[in-house]
């Protein structure tokens, strides 16, 4: 985020492809999914939880379904470096755009953010959750439990934030919705990237299939990246589609061939 007048607000769209490629948007089954789950969570007003290890497209799914569905009602958190509930006081006053300075007091402070989500419908957004511990997350439980408080909840996280939630039952009890973020088929690789970026059109499925079972793996992060490289050595080698010799180059740009 830019600034503190852009903290707390949904990024736009362009922000949310790797490297700042001028892609588009593809609706995945996990894009698709994630637009119909933050639905019924919002229609429920209930917590949820979507989840998978990184570079699955979590952040960019529920960005995009938050700015088709509640884009003027959206609270966006990005927390890092194990939160506790300080942090997450804080930056729920910053997230809200509240007056002034934060309270001292954490009865003070809790007071002001009930008040604050008792007054209209909210959706709150807590991006990077694998960070939380329990007392982080029973905190955002506290908030949401609260008999006045107007609100959904939705954590984006690793694996981790499933595991501390799932440990805990009067937490995972809260939980409406879990969306599970995994890898991408070789069939929806295929299907996905030539409407990602141009530079995949024409391109022969069976290279495709090879780059992904040598580097990106199905995740959409790696295929990112290695778009990046490609367009990156296409311009240096004056290249005008992709062959072995391309590929090969790629490939040495990325640890762990």
């Amino acid at each position: 985020m830019s600034g503190d007048m852009d903290y707390g607000k949904l990024p736009p769209e362009s922000a949310d492809h790797f490297h700042h490629l001028d892609a588009h948007l593809v609706a995945t089954d996990a894009l698709m999914t994630t637009l119909d789950n933050i639905q019924a969570t919002i229609e429920a007003k209930a917590m949820m939880c979507a989840y998978g290890s990184a570079g699955y497209g979590k952040t960019m799914s529920v960005n995009s379904a938050l700015r088709k569905l509640a884009p003027d009602i959206t609270y966006r958190l990005e927390l890092r470096s194990g939160p506790t509930p300080r942090d997450i006081r804080h930056g729920l006053f910053r997230a809200l755009g509240l007056p002034g300075e934060p309270p001292t007091r954490p009865i003070e402070f809790d007071t002001l953010l009930k008040e604050t989500l008792s007054q209209t419908f909210r959706v709150l957004v807590c991006d990077e959750a694998q960070w939380m511990g329990r007392s982080s997350f029973e905190y955002w439980r506290h908030l949401w439990d609260d008999r006045n408080t107007d609100m959904a909840v939705i954590f984006a996280g690793g694996d981790n934030c499933y595991k501390v939630l799932k440990r805990e039952p009067m937490l995972a009890s809260r939980v409406f919705i879990w969306q599970k973020f995994q890898r991408m088929s070789e069939d929806e690789v295929l299907a996905t990237l030539p409407v990602f970026h141009s530079l995949w059109a024409g391109v022969d499925p069976q290279k495709v299939r090879g780059i992904d079972r040598a580097a990106a793996h199905g995740n959409f992060r790696n295929w990112g990246t290695i778009t990046k490289h490609m367009l990156n050595g296409m311009e240096q080698m004056g290249l005008t589609e992709v062959n072995d010799e391309l590929i090969n180059w790629v490939y040495s740009k990325l640890g762990g061939m």
